[in-house]
Formats: structure tokens, C-alpha cells, sequence
């Protein structure tokens, strides 16, 4: 009976350490983040984290579905003048840096995008934010949305359809009041607006089914 239980134990030890070890080299893999697309294409299954920034670089659109994991990826200062559309490939994707970049807008297949959470488009001193809203209210998941030092002096009448941002950055930009166009966004929970012109003055919130937090 003695030797059962410690044929048992050493069974089961030894695959609590091989379970462990799994874990363990899993979870390395998770937070390895890769800065080539060569390195990256070796094993895209295993690419969790993508970061092609200060790049230049021409990537046939077949090639970004390859990344069936990627959480996150960043094309930042990479001065592309259209964002590729085989980035709607990429279901898993959680956030993506498209800040010092070029484009107008976003393409349609941005919608593909079900499981964005956090958006980037920072020092986007081109981007035509009203024609890129239709796309953007196409994301069921994205609560974080960066329009950091974008050169905005109002916000498009159409910022309502973004229904479910919690947190808008729009510092280092030219705004001289709080935009009111973010009264139509229900969802709002935090609103950064420092380094703009001047402190705005608070308009008056009427009817809002939430509170947020306004740093100036």
C-alpha cells in the first residue's frame, strides 16, 4: 500500500512540474514582445506582442492574418500614409498604437477589430477624426482612445456614436473650453484635457446618466 501512495505521489509530481512548467513558458511567451517582422514571421502563432515602430516597411495584407494571437501592436512614427487593411485580420487584437503616422482615415476593415480595447492615434496630425467615427463606433469593446496633440480645436458633431468610451485623452491639443459634443457620449468616465490653450470653463452637463473626471 506504501509503495501505491508513493507511485501515486511521484506520478502526480511529476506532472504538476510539467504542468508548471508549461505555464511558465507560456506565460514568457505572452509578454515577449517581438521588434521585427522577420523574427515575428518565424512563428507568428506564437506572437502575442508586436512592436514595428521607427520602421519603414511595405506588408502584403495576406501576411497580417498570420497573427491569429497578436494582443498588441505598435506601428507608431512609422509615417504610413494609408493603415493597412489586413490589420482587420486581427480578432484578438487589444491595442494598437497608430501615433506619428500620416493617413486620413481609418479603413473599413478597422471594424473588423471586435476585441480592440485601447486605440492610439497620437501626434496623427492628418487624420479627419468626423469621417473616422463611422469605423471607430464599430468597436464593441474600445473603451481607451487616444487623440493626444492632434492639432483639434473642436470635436466632430458625430463623437455620440463612440457609445463605449470610458476614456478620451485629447491633451496637447487647441482646445479653449471642453468640447461639448462629449455630452453625447454616455459612457464617459474620464476626460484628459491638459496642456490646451487655456483651462476651459465647465459647460453645463444637463440629463447625464453618468459622473466623470476632468483633468486640465
Amino acid at each position: 500500500m506504501i509503495k501505491k501512495i508513493t507511485l501515486i505521489l511521484i506520478t502526480l509530481t511529476f506532472f504538476y512540474n510539467q504542468v508548471t512548467a508549461q505555464i511558465a513558458t507560456d506565460s514568457i511567451q505572452h509578454y515577449k514582445e517581438y521588434v521585427t517582422l522577420e523574427e515575428a514571421l518565424k512563428n507568428p502563432d506564437e506572437v502575442y506582442r508586436l512592436n514595428l515602430s521607427n520602421q519603414k516597411f511595405q506588408i502584403p495584407d495576406s501576411v497580417w492574418a498570420k497573427f491569429s494571437h497578436l494582443e498588441y501592436l505598435s506601428l507608431k512614427n512609422d509615417h504610413l500614409k494609408q493603415i493597412p487593411v489586413g490589420l482587420g485580420s486581427l480578432k484578438m487584437l487589444k491595442v494598437l498604437d497608430l501615433s506619428g503616422n500620416d493617413f486620413k482615415t481609418l479603413p473599413l476593415s478597422f471594424g473588423n477589430l471586435i476585441n480592440l480595447q485601447e486605440l492610439y492615434l497620437n501626434n496623427d496630425k492628418q487624420l479627419q477624426l468626423g469621417k473616422s467615427i463611422a469605423v471607430l463606433s464599430q468597436l464593441p469593446k474600445l473603451k481607451y482612445l487616444h487623440l493626444e496633440n492632434d492639432n483639434l480645436q473642436n470635436l466632430p458633431s458625430n463623437m455620440f456614436k463612440l457609445e463605449h468610451i470610458e476614456s478620451l485623452y485629447l491633451n496637447n491639443n487647441k482646445f479653449k473650453r471642453v468640447p461639448t459634443q462629449i455630452q453625447g457620449i454616455k459612457t464617459l468616465k474620464f476626460l484628459d484635457l491638459h496642456d490646451n490653450r487655456y483651462k476651459p470653463r465647465l459647460p453645463k452637463f444637463q440629463d447625464q446618466n453618468f459622473g466623470f473626471i476632468i483633468k486640465f
